[in-house]
């Protein structure tokens, strides 16, 4: 009885042995040691990314000063009531700024731009009607005395100031051209103070609304009507008719002709011609040189002639607006010198130079002795 007794000892002691081994050896062998998937939820951290990198990029830097210390970051557009100063602030050290420019061109004291340390202040007293347009700022950088326009750090909001008595952008112009080109589209530019304003577009002869379809013909309440394709036509006079929500009498605006024209843009087209390529002794002669342009296109004029320098000669430029063909226009530019009591040393060529914004053109002519 005892010695089965001490076998079963011995057997219930190996036993025990045996699952304390397993147990070293489990915990010792690789990768037991981790959290088995699924026990456990782990967060994942990612890594924070600077507030300069997630917003500042494409971010209007433009902003309004409210009451109370408040500022509006301002978009594509803002309406304000006229009589009220509007303060506008651009974030930057070194800030340019556009505004209407006829504020510019009349010198007009109720605007005044301040730069401080971190920011330019722009500020517009007693704001009106006229005051409605593109107001925009942006980052100057500047390598030593040469400075340039950041394009990345740009923004500009229109800024309508409503005005219920005058619907239309007030303009010094009551009468204005515009030209009318096959290769660019045309802007009639009723600009209205209100962008929920109804406008429609007239033309004087034959009386008639032109069609708005948005596509040959559309409206943009910052630009005016909007001609795709202009063609003779579009000539004419027109104007524009705005309705008022407070008043049944609709308001109208400036009046425009339009007029259509068909010249190359490009270096002057010039011609060069003496009222006598021959001459004698205390004869009287003139030089023309004229060119044919685009009508608002500025032309300037300087010759080279013989007795330059030493002989006394009478030179008159001018120019006018032409029609050419079907209701084409164009403008005419001369520059003509007269030359009084021949001499021998006015005989010899010619030369006048012209110039616009495209480029130059040279022509010459030659003037003889009759003997």
């Amino acid at each position: 009885m005892k010695l089965w007794l001490f076998f079963t000892l011995a057997l219930l002691w190996l036993e025990v042995q045996n699952g304390v081994c397993q147990q070293v050896k489990r915990k010792k062998e690789a990768g037991e040691n981790r959290i088995r998937p699924g026990r456990k939820r782990v967060k994942v951290r990612y890594p924070k990314v600077k507030e300069k990198e997630a917003g500042s990029k494409g971010q209007s830097i433009l902003t309004q000063v409210l009451d109370k210390g408040r500022f509006l970051r301002l978009g594509e557009s803002l309406s304000l009531n006229p009589g009220r100063a509007m303060e506008l602030r651009c974030k930057g050290t070194n800030i340019g700024w556009a505004y209407p420019f006829y504020l510019d061109t009349f010198n007009d004291n109720r605007l005044s731009i301040k730069q401080h340390e971190r920011y330019s202040q722009l500020i517009l007293t007693s704001p009106s009607a006229a005051d409605t347009g593109e107001y925009s700022c942006w980052v100057v950088l500047c390598d030593g005395e040469e400075c340039t326009k950041d394009g990345e750090s740009t923004s500009a909001t229109y800024i309508y100031f409503t005005d219920k008595d005058e619907l239309f952008v007030p303009s010094a112009i009551h009468f204005e051209i515009i030209y009318l080109r096959p290769d660019k589209p045309a802007t009639v530019p009723c600009r209205v103070t209100n962008p929920k304003i109804n406008v429609s577009l007239h033309r004087e002869v034959p009386a008639e609304e032109i069609a708005v379809d948005g596509i040959q013909v559309s409206y943009n309440p910052m630009k005016g009507f909007i001609i795709q394709n202009p063609s003779p036509e579009h000539k004419g006079a027109y104007y524009c008719k705005a309705n008022s929500t407070t008043k049944t009498t609709p308001q109208i605006s400036t009046k425009y002709q339009l007029l259509y024209v068909e010249v190359p843009s490009g270096p002057p087209l010039v011609t060069i011609e003496a009222s006598s390529n021959i001459a004698s002794g205390g004869d009287i002669f003139n030089v023309t040189c004229t060119v044919l342009g685009e009508p608002e296109m500025n032309v300037s004029f300087s010759w080279s002639y013989p007795g330059q320098g030493q002989r006394p000669v009478s030179i008159h430029d001018s120019w006018r607006l032409i029609n050419r063909g079907v209701g084409h226009t164009t403008r005419i530019s001369q520059s003509v010198m007269i030359v009084d009591d021949v001499e021998t040393i006015d005989y010899g060529k010619y030369i006048c130079t012209t110039k616009n914004k495209h480029g130059q053109t040279l022509v010459a002519t030659t003037v003889k002795s009759h003997e």
